[in-house]
């Protein structure tokens, strides 16, 4: 929900893909490769009304809205009839309802954590 209180910021693509060749340690257009390829796999399973789940994150499904009476917008007393429709629908997970509560992720990535954890003196035996 957006309350006005704070600037709303948008990350679009090429931002994402950044982020993930960062944090993955791959090219800018490797990562854009794999967003492309994790879009195009949730499209193709949305479109054959299977439903793509990633824990923690969310699920992505499809159904049909149904047809209705509508109003046409250019001419308000006009009634028309709007067409049954399939349309995507998200629902957040767990982790992603706990992380917009509190204000910040409460789960670190596997990624992430490799980035954090302490690296091994060269003195070390292996």
């Amino acid at each position: 929900m957006h309350t006005g209180l704070s600037k709303f910021k948008t990350m679009n693509k090429a931002a994402l893909s950044a982020s993930i060749a960062d944090k993955v340690g791959v090219t800018k257009k490797q990562a854009e490769e794999m967003i492309d390829v994790m879009v195009g796999i949730i499209i193709k399973e949305l479109q054959t009304d299977n439903e793509v789940t990633i824990t923690g994150f969310g699920s992505f499904s499809s159904f049909i809205r149904k047809g209705r009476e509508g109003v046409n917008p250019q001419n308000p007393s006009e009634k028309i009839q709007i067409s049954p429709t399939k349309v995507a629908r998200f629902k957040p997970g767990s982790t992603l309802k706990t992380a917009m509560k509190s204000g910040y992720a409460t789960n670190v990535s596997p990624v992430e954590e490799e980035a954090e954890a302490p690296t091994e003196s060269p003195n070390e035996e292996m």
